[in-house]
């Protein structure tokens, strides 16, 4: 193994044991090995991103020696368009994938993804688990054979998932949001992250001796709900340790469209017997501190499904010997592990912080070159008939030389679909036939700015003109995006402006630095 760039959780430690015994190159050949690992829905809540709750030796020793991304941001907050966004390196309006229901390849353009890349330049690819999201945004396939050099794997169990398997305490079978489990007890004896790390270890055993280099993806499903996990895991968090959100109500000047209301934590069985209200609720506060064992509440929001920073920002991880590390002696375990029930107190560096703002359509710019394979170029304006380009940024310089000043002019651009102004049940996930409003996020050092803009779901295109909507966030005293101050500063010249502009990105370029350039003069930042 050679780069790991990581959004992990739980088993990530049975996977990091066994990395380095697959050999930092191939066979025979000075080109990388890659495990690229992902977990659905994982927040920075963890030790090397300065957590003093969650309990993850095992990632932090791994973030000591790598590259940690602080501010690093997804560009839609939901699993399908999101994963297709990063392996392809392209936004959601150039995949034109806002729910789960077309494919890329077909609906928008045959854009080479990132396994596709590795796999045209010689490596075997491999997929295990949630890498791609199943179904028709994959092409009921996970792009296979396009992206993988084999079909991929997923786990036997994982069809339980949604199944009524959350055992009562009079012993009757529920669907569950909060399922702790006696895993011997569960269908097939075993959960689907459990399987993953098995057959993710048996691919990096069976490629060790390979004379190709392999790119192996392995995607973990939690902490994605329903919280089905080892009811061991509750001991390392007992509920009188946990506390409420700091921020658990609606903010008062937050725009109906802004909010989700997390409906599919509705559906769930123990959820709908409290007899919630549509659309804010509030859940009570005793079952508020069970689902923060695993979740949000933050601005009174369950679920992801919005532009605020506790949805779209992710954690970051590189790791690659030679680089973010030395080359570790051949005799070296560079990551004994630990075992957490141990009530071990090991601490470890924070590794190289990063705290720019980044984005997750960089990785596949910075995976490549890191990797040593020709460089992408930027895709203009319209890439619609381009196969190979990348709308991100190459972050390998951030990773070979640690910031000597934070760029404050770096921006993440992240969206989400409504559709309309007001809450709806199918606010979350509106269909694309359904959408007619888009949020377009910008997050800088300083400020997150969002507008709400009229959307034509046929073109796919947004009417910059058209404002429903807007979002100001003022960072430094406002960390959490509590406070709204939109309406305290005139935007009425820049706005007329937006929509003679290319596109949505370059709009708000320049509408962020019309913005900064007013809040400096002002002494605010």
């Amino acid at each position: 193994m050679n780069i790991m760039f990581v959004n992990t959780w739980m088993w990530l430690f049975l996977l990091i044991l066994h990395v380095l015994e697959a050999g930092v190159f191939a066979v025979d050949s000075k080109q990388f090995n890659i495990l690229y690992l992902i977990a659905d829905d994982l927040r920075p809540t963890l030790g090397c991103y300065s957590d003093p709750v969650v309990k993850s030796p095992n990632i932090d020793q791994l973030a000591s020696v790598s590259t940690v991304f602080h501010n690093a941001y997804a560009q839609q907050a939901v699993c399908g368009p999101s994963r297709v966004s990063f392996l392809t390196s392209r936004r959601p309006d150039t995949t034109k994938l806002y729910d789960f229901n077309s494919y890329w390849r077909v609906h928008a353009g045959n854009y080479t993804t990132l396994p596709q890349y590795f796999k045209s330049n010689g490596y075997t690819t491999l997929s295990v688990g949630k890498v791609f999201h199943p179904g028709i945004a994959s092409n009921h396939s996970d792009d296979y054979p396009y992206s993988w050099s084999v079909p991929p794997y997923h786990p036997p169990s994982f069809k339980y998932e949604k199944r009524k398997v959350c055992k009562d305490k009079d012993g009757t079978l529920h669907s569950n949001l909060l399922c702790a489990v006696d895993v011997s007890e569960m269908p097939l004896g075993t959960l689907p992250d459990i399987e993953n790390t098995a057959e993710a270890i048996r691919l990096l055993e069976s490629m060790k001796d390979s004379h190709h280099p392999f790119f192996l993806a392995v995607g973990f499903y939690k902490p994605h709900i329903p919280f089905r996990i080892p009811r061991e895991y509750l001991k390392l968090y007992p509920i009188e340790s946990m506390t409420l959100a700091p921020d658990p109500d609606v903010p008062k000047k937050l725009p109906n469209v802004a909010y989700n209301p997390w409906t599919d934590i509705r559906k769930r069985e123990d959820v709908q017997a409290l007899n919630l209200s549509f659309p804010y609720g509030p859940i009570p506060k005793d079952f508020q501190l069970f689902i923060i064992c695993w979740s949000l509440g933050e601005h009174g929001e369950w679920a992801k499904y919005s532009n605020f920073d506790v949805a779209t920002r992710v954690p970051l991880i590189m790791y690659k010997p030679g680089v973010t590390s030395p080359f570790p002696r051949p005799v070296e375990k560079t990551f004994p592990f630990i075992d957490v029930f141990q009530g071990t107190r090991e601490q470890f560096g924070k590794g190289r912080g990063v705290e720019r703002v980044v984005e997750l359509v960089d990785v596949f710019p910075t995976l490549s070159h890191l990797a040593g394979l020709s460089p992408l170029r930027h895709c203009p304006s319209s890439s619609f008939k381009i196969e190979l380009c990348t709308e991100g940024s190459n972050l390998a310089n951030l990773i070979r030389n640690p910031e000597r000043e934070l760029n404050r002019e770096a921006y993440s651009f992240s969206q989400y679909p409504r559709p309309s102004d007001s809450i709806q049940e199918n606010s979350d996930l509106p269909d694309l036939a359904d959408i007619r409003i888009m949020g377009y996020s910008i997050r800088s050092t300083d400020y997150r700015y969002t507008l709400w803009v009229g959307f034509d779901h046929v073109r796919c295109q947004p009417n910059m003109t058209d404002i429903h909507a807007g979002e100001m966030y003022l960072l430094a005293e406002d960390p959490g995006e509590d406070n709204n101050v939109f309406d305290e500063f005139d935007h009425t010249t820049v706005l007329r402006k937006l929509g003679m502009l290319p596109s949505w990105t370059e709009s708000l370029k320049h509408h962020v630095m019309y913005l900064s350039s007013g809040l400096k003069s002002k002494g605010i930042l």
